[in-house]
């Protein structure tokens, strides 16, 4: 149950300012159909994540306890670093012809897949004998920040102070980051 929860919390945080969020409010106003965007965004999350989660689940036997923290402890500090830098603009995927359903799932999956929140979603899913709760708390976390986006639209959703939270944000990833690093060494 703490895969769950971490993923929730850890990919909450990471959306406030992401691209994935951006681009849920860009096509929930292109189709003018903000609940169909954040269902099919849902799903899109969770094979992203389910992709990550088995990909933890994988490797979890070769790799020892101290080695698994230091995986996770890797993933926070990269995604704290990345927070400090703006987000670039997704994709508008105007280009695309496939209905809102086809284009909101596809483009979310292969946006999120390249995501920060994936590496943490692996590593979550190595230190637990039930990966799968790493893939759910990651799309139920994400889902807390897109549906607000996608309800939103993107002129509103860029108003909010993305950019300072994000800072905020960046920097309690990279505590926590350096803190089980430290503890994976064994010098805390």
């Amino acid at each position: 149950m703490d895969a769950l929860m971490a993923a929730l919390v850890a990919a909450a945080a990471a959306q406030v300012g992401d691209r994935t969020a951006w681009l849920a409010a860009i096509l929930a106003d292109r189709w003018r159909r903000p609940g169909l965007v954040i269902i099919t965004a849902a799903l899109g999350l969770l094979a992203a994540s389910g992709i990550a989660a088995a990909g933890g689940a994988l490797i979890a036997p070769t790799i020892a306890p101290q080695a698994r923290q230091l995986l996770l402890a890797l993933a926070l500090l990269l995604q704290g670093a990345g927070s400090f830098f703006p987000a670039k603009m997704p994709d508008r995927l105007t280009g695309w012809r496939i209905g809102a359903g086809a284009t909101t799932f596809l483009g979310m999956t292969i946006l999120a897949f390249g995501d920060g929140i994936q590496f943490i979603v692996a590593a979550l899913a190595a230190r637990t004998t039930v990966p799968a709760l790493a893939a759910i708390g990651a799309t139920l976390g994400s889902l807390a920040i897109i549906a607000p986006a996608a309800l939103l639209g993107e002129a509103a959703w860029l108003r909010l102070p993305l950019h300072r939270a994000r800072m905020v944000i960046g920097a309690a990833f990279l505590i926590l980051g350096a803190t089980l690093a430290l503890g994976a060494l064994g010098l805390v």
